[in-house]
């Protein structure tokens, strides 16, 4: 377990995650695929050539998705009870094939819960790709642990 409890998540400390991934053409298929999203601004690359974009983006939710599991090891592997939500989603500018994404969590709330044993706490996620451009970014509100009351919540 390498997830931050409740008491160590800072407000406004910024914690930056090391694991970056550089999205493949198949990657975004794969996830369009299991989803069933066959929107054709990311599978279909004569439709893509005609848009903004000129060429196919990276599904959004994908990169969100991904960003999620990026900032896993750092903030909550372990340490959380729950997902609790996912708010104020945004993608600045696009995310294309062969670009590298990395994140970076911010703390941004916290409060405990009514029976003290657990906290509620947001973070704002950032996601930036190879030129350091903002591509996405969320608040993950999540219910973490407490360490004092860890060994007693088998829950997750």
């Amino acid at each position: 377990m390498t997830g931050l409890y409740y008491e160590d998540l800072e407000i406004g400390k910024t914690i930056e995650h090391e694991r970056r991934r550089t999205i493949s053409e198949s990657d975004n298929q794969r996830f369009c695929d299991l989803t069933m999203n066959q929107q054709p601004l990311h599978l279909d690359s004569g439709f893509a050539e005609e848009t903004q974009f000129g060429e196919r983006i990276v599904n959004g939710l994908y990169t969100m998705s991904l960003a999620v599991g990026i900032s896993i090891p750092e903030t909550t592997d372990g340490t959380i009870v729950a997902n609790l939500s996912y708010d104020d989603v945004e993608y600045p500018e696009p995310v294309f094939h062969g670009d590298t994404i990395r994140a970076q969590s911010t703390a941004t709330e916290k409060r405990e819960t009514s029976d003290g044993e657990r906290g509620v706490v947001t973070m704002c996620v950032e996601v930036f790709n190879q030129h350091d451009d903002l591509v996405c970014s969320f608040d993950r509100t999540v219910l973490s642990r407490k360490r004092e009351h860890a060994d007693s919540q088998s829950d997750t």
